[in-house]
């Protein structure tokens, strides 16, 4: 797979505590040059990433990270604040706690209520596979895709484990056909970034493959 392909399809990512705006300046500088398909960061830093790059790149933000449990609204008004200082993709995380206990119409309301504030902008739903069992990744790939959201994304990279090519390919066999996957957390080569993509992730959310990717 050629370099720009993969390139295309990856989401550049910065979402350490300790981000620095120099730091996110750069990132957004790489995802320009190299023409990624967004750079992935913080909340508070996307007004300024925004007023940077203008069209020439689409800034992505997490909402309700990494924990997921906020409230609804909390993660809704998140959304607007991000999406009125220029986000142009949304990656919220859902609420584990009402997976664990079986609430899955909660979980499909608060993605609802994500879907319409992010009306017109891309949404990720990033459900923390490794926190999960099968039987919830299969029954969550349901409930985002009735939800109409654009992605389920695998990880936070912020629990104990990320993606792994078990979780896409499942990831990818059970969602909806109107919903893609993206894999993110732990892809540390360049070679995991090609199966990841060859088993059918549409986007791959890391820091490290542009580094990788001019090394090889």
């Amino acid at each position: 797979m050629e370099k720009k392909e993969i390139l295309r399809k990856l989401d550049h990512t910065l979402l350490k505590q300790t981000a620095t705006w120099e730091q996110i300046q750069k990132i957004c500088e790489e995802g320009m040059e190299y023409q990624t398909a967004s750079v992935c960061i913080p909340p508070c830093y996307v007004k300024r990433a925004k007023e940077y790059v203008g069209d020439r790149l689409p800034i992505c933000t997490v909402i309700g990270f990494p924990n997921g449990n906020t409230t609804t609204q909390t993660k809704v008004q998140e959304a607007r604040e991000a999406l009125a200082d220029g986000a142009d993709e949304i990656d919220m995380v859902i609420n584990l706690g009402m997976v664990k206990e079986g609430d899955y119409s909660s979980v499909y309301e608060e993605i609802c209520c994500l879907r319409e504030v992010s009306r017109g902008k891309i949404l990720k739903v990033i459900i923390e596979t490794c926190l999960l069992t099968q039987e919830e990744k299969i029954k969550l790939c349901q409930v985002v895709t009735k939800a109409g959201a654009d992605f389920i994304k695998t990880s936070t990279g912020f629990a104990k484990g990320g993606a792994t090519f078990e979780d896409v390919r499942l990831l990818r066999e059970h969602v909806g056909e109107n919903v893609k996957v993206k894999a993110a957390g732990g892809i540390s080569s360049v070679e995991d970034a090609e199966k990841f993509l060859a088993l059918g992730a549409d986007r791959l959310g890391t820091s490290r493959l542009i580094q990788l990717l001019m090394k090889s």
